[in-house]
């Protein structure tokens, strides 16, 4: 999402941590996402930092 040069180390990781738990939110409506193993975990993680960056984006308009 071309963020990476504008945001540190720090808050990579709090977008990582608060993307997974909007991924899992979001994704435990429709799937079992307890039993879906590292891979469903990861990639869950990886939705939901990705939606929670394009809200911020949304949110604070392009720079």
């Amino acid at each position: 999402m071309k963020t990476d040069e504008q945001m540190g180390i720090l808050l990579n990781v709090v977008v990582g941590i608060v993307g997974g738990l909007i991924g899992g939110f979001i994704l435990s409506a429709f799937f079992d996402v307890e039993s879906g193993g590292w891979t469903f975990s990861f990639l869950t993680c990886l939705f939901g930092a990705i939606i929670l960056l394009y809200v911020v984006k949304l949110v604070t308009g392009r720079r």
